[in-house]
């Protein structure tokens, strides 16, 4: 189903070769690496000699109601007069105005006064999600576009898409670039053809299951390519490109084709297309190759896309397979902790679901959810526990469905059909109930996502399946169901999958002020927008404390900053961190904050007799207190806290995962190696250090260890990337506190990155540098 080739590969002649055939027919394979459609527009958007450290400028940006108050806060602290490219500001996330007061809508009016005051462009709340309306309204042949959502991937439609956190896009709104060394490049060979039962959701999860875990396309570009890709519509590709995310790879590339041009058309843009094709002969780093026909319909089951099984395996042996489920709860919320009872849920050797939900940029397109309606024509959900919900992508998708014959069949079978929302899938909308498993055609299922609180005892699950079974699931009142037990032959004849793209609802509703900013007019302030808070400069010596230390394998950004009902806050950086790890470790914020608080008495009275003897007390048991307390003074040593994670970032582009930790004090992250490089580059963008330690580490730290770090300060000015430290527990038990050396590893930070870090954020480097 799935082979992955380790080794380069080029493309010649539509076929491929390995470097020894390559070679043996006279091919150049460094000019070969020049060739891939990923080299060649990463090339065209480079701003620097150096072709393999890059400096991209993007044509387009994007951003939601999560992220862009903070975004345009910290461009404004920088000295933005004015959007130099189109910024979209999207309002999916937080469209629900129910949670916090006023707060969400009062964000909505900021950022319709930023498109006004800076020249962007304000989409209202429920009429496109983020992903839908740049694929819709955006995209351009041969483009790169930067977004602050992890999903930012329009590959399919010929444009580079790359998510990142905020102070990303605050570099590209003050003219500055994306710096990134060259990125291998991966290529996707797709072959054969899906059966009608397999949707793009199932080839999506087949590709992170075989991918993710091994980390074999990490930070990489993705490179689609071969025969089966004339065969997938528009539609199909983008549900398959927008999941690439979960591969953890950096993006995503596509030839682009008639199918696309004629998608483009579609939406009034044929002017937007521009043929591309791989410049044969190419050479990739690395090859993934994927015969479509024989992709089942799959299940990602809890508590990642990449836990993937097909639908059969599972009805065959669900008690079995859930077993697996069940340990990693284990793991994830402790013996005692709470956890969903998955065999519970077994009937007549069958799993029952208890809701359905189909949503968001990967599930509510137009094609998934008029095959739903097909699936459900003249059936029922029933009326017990389980429940279907329906989210189109847009206005328009949805307005096509009205128009024909779907949205009808679909609430005549018991669908709830909603605006278009992002909510389903980060915790914001359609929260299962306690012990609930719900499945579901949206992009993650990490642990508490879908909006359960551990700390209040609740629990659920969710698995991510393609909205063809997630539709047959429906028809069976929950009972899981693969699309391939249904009859497609007829099927087929209650489907039309011809759509109608009416650009008129987005003509009266959007604001499009791009080169027409108006500069007088004011920024509208809710009482919940707060400017950040002051962050100092990195000091000469720190004496940081473990406020956490987190075993998982992997550590989401979800379980760093919690999505769902905290969405609300983001805001307000201060009220914001007081969420910070409270799913994964409620005790994180009171040690955080006390050693905050030594700091605060430290800048304003680096003399003061109690705070100098507990910090002689732990410098002293390793015979540090010469740098840290020099001449009874700690005005040269900064204290704070950091966290360990074994790989942490996993997931969304959030930076607030990053700022709340600097909210609290944080001024560093340990990890054995970070799960992407947006939740790094957030680190960086923070003033926070991104320390890379060997993996024996994991089961010798503890929360409470102190880690004195003598002249960090001009080991990052002199960029040395190996730096010693001293690591020291008391312990509580009255016997002797023990002290440890340990190596801190700073790897590929670049100038910019240093500087940044030196000056202690982002803010602060504009602020003393200027934009």
């Amino acid at each position: 189903m799935i082979e992955l080739i380790g080794a380069p590969v080029v493309l010649h002649n539509g076929s491929l070769l390995d470097p020894a055939e390559a070679q043996g027919r006279n091919i150049d394979i460094a000019a070969a690496r020049r060739e891939t459609l990923a080299y060649r527009i990463l090339a065209a958007h480079n701003r620097h000699a150096d072709t393999t450290q890059l400096r991209l400028r993007f044509d387009a940006l994007a951003s939601h109601d999560i992220t862009y108050v903070g975004i345009i806060q910290t461009a404004r602290a920088g000295g933005l007069t004015s959007f130099p490219m189109p910024y979209v500001l999207t309002n999916c996330h937080n469209s629900l105005c129910a949670v916090g007061g006023t707060i969400n809508e009062d964000d909505h009016l900021f950022g319709l006064s930023a498109a006004q005051k800076y020249g962007g462009i304000f989409v209202p709340p429920h009429l496109a999600v983020i992903h839908q309306y740049v694929r819709e309204m955006m995209t351009k042949c041969g483009g790169m576009i930067l977004g602050s959502d992890s999903h930012t991937r329009y590959g399919a439609l010929g444009v580079m898409g790359i998510g990142e956190g905020g102070p990303e896009l605050v570099k590209q709104l003050l003219n500055k670039t994306y710096d990134l060394a060259l990125p291998a490049v991966v290529g996707v060979w797709l072959e054969g053809a899906p059966g009608p039962c397999v949707g793009p959701q199932d080839v999506a999860l087949a590709l992170v299951g075989a991918v993710f875990k091994n980390a074999f396309v990490k930070n990489k570009v993705l490179e689609f390519m071969g025969p089966g890709i004339a065969g997938l519509s528009a539609e199909y590709r983008c549900g398959i490109d927008v999941m690439t995310t979960e591969t953890a790879c950096l993006s995503s590339i596509w030839p682009t084709d008639e199918t696309i041009r004629d998608w483009l058309a579609l939406h009034g843009r044929v002017r937007d297309f521009t043929p591309l094709t791989q410049t044969q002969p190419a050479c990739y780093d690395g090859m993934i190759r994927i015969n479509l026909g024989r992709i089942e319909p799959m299940i990602a089951l809890p508590f990642h896309p990449s836990n993937v099984w097909t639908v059969a395996e599972v009805n065959r042996a669900p008690r079995d397979i859930l077993q697996h489920v069940e340990e990693e709860a284990k793991k994830q919320f402790g013996v005692d902790g709470p956890r969903p009872r998955l065999a519970d849920k077994i009937r007549n050797g069958r799993l029952w679901a208890d809701q359905g939900i189909i949503a968001g940029c990967a599930g509510g397109s137009f094609e998934n959810l008029t095959l739903a309606a097909a699936i459900l024509d003249g059936k029922s959900t029933g009326n017990g526990a389980f429940s279907l919900s329906l989210y189109p992508a847009s206005a328009p998708q949805a307005l096509a469905l009205v128009r024909g014959t779907s949205a009808a069949g679909l609430m005549a079978a018991g669908a709830v059909i909603k605006n278009a929302f992002c909510g389903p899938c980060f915790g914001a909308g359609d929260t299962p109930a306690n012990g609930a498993l719900s499945i579901r055609h949206a992009t993650r299922n990490f642990p508490n996502r879908e909006g359960s609180r551990p700390a209040g005892g609740q629990i659920a699950a969710v698995a991510l399946m393609d909205a063809r079974s997630i539709a047959a699931t429906a028809a069976n009142g929950g009972c899981l169901t693969s699309a391939a037990e249904l009859d497609w032959d007829e099927l087929a004849q209650h489907a039309d999958l011809t759509y109608h793209f009416d650009p008129l609802i987005y003509a009266r509703r959007i604001y499009n002020g791009f080169n027409a900013a108006q500069p007088e007019k004011p920024l509208i302030f809710g009482p919940n927008i707060a400017d950040w808070p002051t962050m100092p400069a990195l000091p000469d010596h720190l004496l940081l404390r473990l406020a956490s230390v987190i075993t998982d394998p992997v550590t989401t950004t979800d379980e760093l900053i919690p999505s769902g009902e905290t969405s609300s806050l983001r805001s307000n950086p201060i009220k914001l961190a007081e969420f910070t790890l409270s799913r994964k470790d409620p005790g994180y914020v009171g040690r955080a904050r006390a050693i905050q608080q030594l700091e605060n008495i430290r800048q304003t009275t680096p003399d003061d007799p109690e705070l100098l003897a507990r910090v002689r007390a732990v410098c002293a048991l390793c015979g540090m207190e010469k740098f840290f307390v020099p001449d009874n003074s700690l005005t040269r040593t900064g204290l704070g806290s950091a966290i360990f994670a074994v790989r942490p970032g996993d997931g969304s582009a959030r930076e607030q995962a990053a700022s709340s930790q600097k909210v609290l004090g944080g001024w560093a992250n340990l990890a054995t190696e970070y799960a992407t490089k947006r939740y790094r580059s957030n680190l960086i963008n923070w003033g926070m250090l991104p320390f890379i330690v060997a993996p024996e580490w994991t089961d010798r730290l503890r929360a409470g260890d102190y880690l004195l770090i003598p002249d960090i300060r001009s080991a990052v000015e002199q960029k040395k990337s190996d730096i010693a430290a001293c690591l020291v527990r008391q312990n509580n038990d009255g016997t002797k506190a023990r002290t440890t050396q340990i190596s801190l590893m700073l790897n590929d930070l670049t100038e910019d990155d240093r500087r940044i870090i030196l000056s202690g954020c982002l803010i602060n480097f504009y602020n003393r540098h200027g934009s």
